[in-house]
Order: structure tokens, then sequence, then C-alpha cells
């Protein structure tokens, strides 16, 4: 399938929009030990929170924050080890697991945002772009048309090279994407890791990309 790809616009940005909810807030709160956070008023929400991870050890807050987020994905000692880990790396780049970097993002920047720098500055990007035919566009199928613009030192091109080029499935795509929404008839906004992809790594603004999907050869 071949692609015609316009990029409007690539922002770097150290927090995403929504990226906690009234009610997550409300819930940290509560896991924090703020009084009556549930009849706190909606606007005073971000900073009474930030408040309340302050009142505790980084690490303490850390892993209170974790556990709201995975406590059913990990154990206790891995959101412990994690909680410490948080303090000196960017644990949302670095995670073996990329299933889990979006939500370690947001969790990270609510801890460094809290502690004025305590915790390393994670970063994400966020790329409006056009695509025609605007047809079957899924996170890999964007990501594939993106990637014929970037250098050739990008992380993504050098370690799914295969999976780029249709020969391998890319599966990793899902979560390499943290988001992915339609805005105008062929605009879209995707939304990744700064590790992921970078503002200064595109070349052309304007290109065109021929995507190759992966199909797995039938069993005899």
């Amino acid at each position: 399938m071949k692609y015609h790809i316009i990029i409007n616009s690539v922002k770097t940005v150290d927090e995403l929009k929504d990226a906690w909810s009234n009610h997550d807030i409300i819930q940290l709160l509560d896991r924090l030990d703020f009084p009556d956070a549930v009849n706190s008023k909606p606007e005073d929400l971000n900073d009474l929170l930030a408040m309340a991870i302050s009142d505790f050890e980084p690490n303490e807050a850390a892993a209170i924050l974790l556990n709201y987020k995975f406590q059913e994905r990990l154990s206790d000692n891995q959101i412990e080890q994690i909680s410490h880990e948080m303090l000196l790396d960017k644990i949302s780049e670095e995670y073996a697991d990329i299933s889990f970097h979006h939500e370690l993002f947001n969790v990270n920047q609510l801890l460094h945002k809290a502690y004025n720098g305590t915790f390393p500055n994670a970063k994400a990007t966020i790329i409006e772009f056009e695509i025609t035919p605007n047809k079957e566009v899924s996170k890999e199928v964007a990501l594939k048309a993106l990637s014929v613009s970037l250098a050739k030192s990008n992380v993504i091109k050098r370690l799914f090279e295969d999976r780029l080029a249709g020969k391998e499935a890319f599966d990793e795509a899902e979560h390499i994407a943290w988001d992915l929404k339609p805005t105008t008839e062929n605009g879209y906004i995707l939304i990744t890791s700064e590790y992921w992809i970078s503002r200064d790594e595109f070349i052309e603004a304007e290109f065109d990309a021929k995507i190759i999907d992966f199909e797995p050869e039938e069993d005899e």
C-alpha cells in the first residue's frame, strides 16, 4: 500500500494532558492519606496531589503510585524495585517490557513535578500528520509510514528494521505508539516517547511511503 504523508507539527512535551482523571487523583489522594479528597474542588485536585505526594519520601510515593497503576501486573517486590530505580533512570524508556512505558511515563512525570526534578525528566513526542489514502491506518501503519522520514540513527529503525520492512510481525507497534487519534478526514495525532521518535529525527515534512504488510507463511 502506498501513502502520502504530510507532517504538520512535531512537539516535545514533558506531560500528557488528561493522563490522570479526577477519579484517579481522588483515589491517589486517598492512598496518600489525604482526608476527604472526594469533597475537594476539581480545580484544586492537581495541587493537592502534588502536596500530598511531597509529604512522602520519593521512593515511598513512587511505590504508592506504581501500586495504583500496576497492582494487577506487578508483584510487590517488582514495585519496590522500580520505585528505587525511578530515582536514577528513565525507567519509562528502559523497562524491558515496553507495554509498561506509557503509564510509567505518566507516573514518572507526576513524581518529577511534585519533587521539583528529583526524578529524571522523561519526554513524549506528539506528531500531527496527514496521510492519504486514509485507509486502514493502524498504529503499525502510522509508524511504518513515519519511519520513512526518520534519520537512520532512529532507535525504531535500528531495532525493528525487519518489522518495518514487513519481514516480521510488528506487534511492538501497539506499545511504541501510545495513542493514535484521528483529527480530520485525513489527519491524525500520534503520541509516543521521545526515546522512540524525537522531533529532530524527521528529515522531510512531506513524503511518500510504501507499506508492506507482514504475511506469515502458511503451514503445509
